[in-house]
């Protein structure tokens, strides 16, 4: 729509903005009126008509088989269309028109706001299926008519209330309509069976909805007046009530066809079940939470027990067993404590990697510098584990044997995700400028454990390829190529 708008028409962007909030509203006109709508607007030179949306209804059957947006139609053609800008009225004189053997009467309701008509809406209602209409269809059409005269006013949609059409209650879900007094005119029967899981025992017709309302919720001592009084559909809301075995989401929607008040619709929709399924992810991700703080706080627990025995033990080469042993516990930890914070099984891994080289880093033998570049993204936690002592393993290996007491330099890891979202992968590079791997050696056949390690971890659990080479200028080149997740 901006795009049409902006390139036909001379309408500002406040202009656009309300066309916007009418199109996010407009699903209830449609399906009150059981009838078609197409927002049509003058072009920059005014010779011509575009249509810029439209809207199909939920209630029944279509009167347009193709898309009209974007269609232009010169003046004088649609005299519906001519008589509604220019008079600033609802017209619905002329005999109904046939399409593909279809009778559709065609209403034009203008637009306005602040004073100006900034386009019009056609209404075509597919004629075929006619019949006497019933109690409910009756209040639908007067409620559509009452809307109708609200746009055709420029007094409605109400601004600052856009909605989420979506997450809304709609006209199928529930309706009730509501006289100046708030007292109930007509109840559909979804609405009624809504109420009825709240707890109402007898019909709803006759009553007046705020304070039923408000007694079927449970008791919030002074809250209830302000219920009572939302519930009466005095201003636009959207509001939810619990009680009973139910929980139902209401919308209010003050009726002013000729400027007062002369009541309100509202819209309802029954809950319940969707609440109970929040309430129960809700439950489940704070216990799936609790969880991995709880496998932290005994990894660290494991790792301060193993930092206790190496301080005990005089043999150098135990002593520097039990601390490997403690950075890998640690690794681990690192991320289940990253898990406990989320509300999926997916972490930022680039976090895990820094936090993961600053606790290598430590190790170091001399001055050497650590960094990353590139992003490692949003990882799956059986991903990000596993990939977390792998990269572990691979600094330590780095800093531990590439580099001499006293040494200067520094170890990149860097990350670059690609492919396809079906095929997408993480390509992951360690690079040191340390001294280099020693003549003959092969990453594949040592019996280095760190390395046995990353061998198994890389090419058993995340199904990638490891390899390890000279780097051009000196040093160790690393290179993981893992298969992961498309999302990143």
């Amino acid at each position: 729509m901006n795009d049409l708008v902006r390139q036909h028409t001379a309408l500002g962007d406040s202009d656009l903005e309300w066309l916007h909030l009418l199109v996010s509203e407009w699903q209830l006109l449609s399906d009150l009126s059981f009838a078609d709508l197409v927002l049509w607007v003058p072009t920059r030179d005014g010779t011509r008509y575009v249509s810029v949306a439209q809207m199909r209804p939920n209630t029944g059957p279509t009167s347009y088989q193709d898309d009209m947006v974007g269609h232009l139609v010169p003046r004088g053609r649609r005299p519906l269309l001519d008589a509604a800008l220019d008079e600033g009225r609802i017209v619905r004189e002329g005999d109904p028109e046939w399409r593909e053997e279809v009778p559709v009467r065609v209403e034009s309701i203008p637009v306005r706001r602040e004073g100006r008509v900034l386009g019009v809406i056609a209404r075509n209602t597919n004629l075929l299926t006619v019949r006497t209409p019933s109690r409910l269809e009756l209040t639908y059409l007067q409620s559509a008519s009452d809307l109708a005269q609200m746009i055709a006013a420029g007094s409605f949609p109400f601004p600052g209330q856009q909605v989420d059409m979506d997450a809304s209650p709609r006209v199928g879900d529930g309706l009730l309509r509501l006289d100046a007094d708030g007292i109930v005119q007509y109840a559909s029967p979804n609405a009624l069976s809504a109420y009825h899981r709240l707890g109402l025992a007898s019909d709803l017709v006759g009553h007046h909805l705020g304070r039923a309302t408000a007694e079927l919720a449970p008791s919030r001592g002074p809250v209830d007046e302000a219920l009572a009084k939302v519930a009466s559909g005095w201003a636009p809301r959207e509001f939810e009530i619990e009680g009973g075995d139910g929980v139902i989401q209401l919308r209010a929607i003050p009726l002013k066809p000729k400027g007062p008040r002369i009541g309100s619709l509202v819209l309802l929709r029954d809950v319940t079940e969707l609440r109970r399924r929040e309430r129960e992810l809700i439950t489940k991700d704070a216990t799936i939470r609790e969880i991995h703080h709880r496998v932290k706080n005994n990894l660290q627990t494991v790792a301060a027990l193993l930092r206790l025995q190496a301080r005990r033990i005089d043999s150098a080469k135990g002593r520097e067993a039990l601390e490997e042993a403690v950075r890998r516990v640690g690794s681990i930890a690192i991320v289940h404590e990253t898990l406990s914070q989320n509300l999926d099984e997916r972490v930022e891994f680039d976090e895990i990697a820094d936090r993961v080289l600053a606790m290598v880093a430590e190790i170091s033998p001399g001055k050497v510098v650590g960094r990353r570049t590139g992003r490692f993204g949003i990882l799956d936690a059986e991903v990000a584990t596993p990939l977390s002592m792998v990269l572990t393993e691979i600094l330590q290996n780095a800093l531990e044997h590439g580099f001499r007491e006293g040494d200067t330099g520094s170890v990149e890891v860097s990350a670059v995700r690609g492919g396809t979202t079906k095929d997408a992968r993480l390509l992951i590079t360690v690079q040191d400028d340390g001294v280099g791997l020693p003549e003959g050696f092969d990453p594949h056949r040592s019996g280095n454990l760190g390395l046995q390690i990353v061998r198994t971890l890389v090419e058993g659990e995340l199904g990638g390829t490891f390899d390890m080479v000279r780097a051009p200028g000196g040093g160790t080149r690393v290179i993981l190529d893992v298969p992961v997740s498309g999302d990143k």
